[in-house]
């Protein structure tokens, strides 16, 4: 009765892995090495050093990150802007249907020639801001 107990299988427990790495390897390194070491590992965005390691063993490819602050506060703020542009424009629309049913049409063309003036000098500011954003992508954003 003892040798049964004994030979079944216990089910408790983490499952044994099918492809054990039980292979260890150690290697040193100097300031200089271990400083170059982390900056490329904190470029390819790996989670793991010892994948990273074996990716370059092996030779698979190893792709880098490069985050661009800069960019990003740019695209943040240019998002911002272009937010409060579509705010304006349904503002925009909201004014001159009041102008069209609240006042005669004298006073509604009034202020709808002064409303214009506006506009034209938020089309002219507009354009300002998509060649400011077309030169910043020339100048920082390498695209390829």
């Amino acid at each position: 009765m003892e040798k049964k107990n004994r030979n079944q299988i216990k089910k408790t427990g983490r499952k044994p892995k099918i492809d054990p790495a039980v292979h260890r390897y150690s290697f040193n390194l100097n300031e200089v090495d271990n400083a170059k070491f982390l900056a490329l590992f904190d470029q390819s965005g790996m989670k793991v050093i010892a994948h990273f390691i074996t990716a370059c063993i092996f030779q698979k490819t190893v792709k880098t990150i490069k985050i661009d602050m800069d960019a990003v506060e740019y695209h943040a703020g240019l998002t911002k802007f272009f937010g409060q542009f579509r705010g304006i424009a349904t503002n925009y629309n909201q004014i001159v249907k009041l102008l069209n049913t609240n006042f005669s049409e004298k006073k509604a063309s009034a202020y709808l020639f002064k409303l214009e003036k506006q506009t034209i000098e938020m089309k002219e500011l507009l354009l300002k801001v998509l060649i400011l954003t077309e030169e910043f992508e020339k100048k920082h954003l390498n695209r390829e």
